[in-house]
């Protein structure tokens, strides 16, 4: 199967909740109740909540992991009520934290999981199970073969994407599925997430807590409080300039004008270029990379061109090579919001974000002059551009 391309259209279909409520047996009060909700095809929309708001339980109901005690789901055209949950769930793809793989199966075995429950033939779900492994960035002929136990976290949080992605289902389901990694994991998998989303133009719901994270992936927002009564629906730039209530505006924070850089992408800035060398060069060539500039450092840079360190130009002047001098790096994509690279900026003594482009290439550093432009320009059209919730 050929994933589509989101230049031919997205590939997601519209999710509709009509007066959706769950009320559990024994229970008096609904967990969630009557909320009525629409997600546009092709779009991430996230449920972000205080914890106990019941914004997982409406996130299941869509795929029935929780049956709906009233009201109505239509999936595209579909009443997802109507469709066995069974077959139901084989066509929604569904990411937890944690991953959720089957320690006794292999890479290719939990991926190819639901594809096998469809009948697919085997080729065939081998010929997919590569080619997802290739997009979440692991190599089938390194890991297919594995077992999760033999993976880091943060590849086991890929293999978990895989997976949900492997019948091609229009719809995707994901409850905190980065929540278990460690920060800098974190911030590289939802910059794959957003990446996978260009090509691929999914409908995914995600789950979280944290507003940082749906500022950062969502095309839209919607703010839940308790039995998931949605207190605002609208696009992460909306509800930052213009809070709907003062519930939503404690939950947003008082970093909201420094959350602006949360909306923009790494891609949205020009980069400054800055000079580079490779690790194999030898000391000469750094140094003079390093004397026909303005600069007192340098990116180094592995065979495919790729940032792997970086090195000072005070340390070349006895280094025997380049890589006995050079010092670990922070790499953000293009992919990256602005916050992040905000974040490598200050972990770094070069007062620098370095950037990797396609294929992991670099392509430039982001400057704190750069950032600190951005988001007054960003604090500036905020104030100007009023929402359709009254004016800031």
């Amino acid at each position: 199967m050929t994933i589509q391309s989101a230049k031919s259209g997205p590939t997601g279909v519209r999710i509709q909740l009509d007066h959706v409520s769950k009320v559990y047996p024994g229970s008096t009060q609904p967990a969630v109740d009557d909320v009525s909700l629409e997600i546009p095809a092709g779009e991430i929309v996230v449920f972000v909540g205080p914890s106990g708001c019941g914004k997982t339980t409406t996130m299941r109901m869509i795929n029935r992991l929780s049956e709906p005690t009233s009201g109505k789901i239509l999936i595209g055209d579909k009443d997802a009520l109507s469709i066995k949950p069974t077959e139901l769930r084989r066509s929604i793809g569904y990411s937890i934290q944690q991953a959720g793989l089957f320690p006794h199966m292999t890479i290719r075995h939990n991926v190819g999981l639901v594809p096998g429950l469809l009948k697919w033939d085997r080729k065939k779900i081998d010929a997919r199970v590569d080619e997802l492994l290739d997009l979440v960035g692991l190599d089938p002929g390194q890991y297919a073969d594995r077992y999760p136990r033999q993976l880091s976290g943060g590849q086991q949080q890929r293999v978990g994407v895989a997976r949900a992605l492997a019948a091609d289902p229009p719809v995707l389901l994901m409850d905190e599925p980065f929540g278990a990694v460690d920060p800098i994991t974190r911030s590289s998998l939802q910059d794959e997430l957003l990446r996978l989303q260009t090509e691929l133009g999914k409908t995914i719901v995600f789950v979280t807590h944290d507003f940082g994270e749906a500022v950062k992936l969502g095309d839209r927002i919607a703010v839940l409080g308790q039995k998931s009564a949605v207190l605002q629906y609208d696009t992460p730039q909306a509800i930052l300039a213009n809070p709907a209530d003062d519930t939503v505006a404690g939950f947003v924070g008082t970093g909201a004008s420094l959350r602006q850089l949360g909306l923009m992408r790494v891609k949205d800035v020009e980069l400054r270029p800055h000079p580079s060398v490779h690790v194999d060069d030898d000391v000469d060539t750094a140094r003079n990379a390093l004397a026909g500039s303005e600069f007192d450092w340098a990116v180094v840079l592995d065979s495919r061109d790729r940032p792997v360190s970086w090195i000072r130009a005070n340390r070349l002047a006895h280094a025997r090579d380049v890589a006995s001098v050079a010092e670990p790096l922070d790499v953000v994509s293009t992919q990256s919001t602005l916050e992040d690279a905000l974040e490598a900026i200050l972990a770094e003594s070069h007062a620098s974000a370095v950037v990797a482009g396609p294929g992991s290439r670099y392509v430039g550093v982001v400057t704190l002059e750069t950032l600190i432009e951005a988001v007054t320009t960003a604090r500036a059209d905020a104030g100007a551009k009023p929402t359709g919730h009254g004016a800031p």
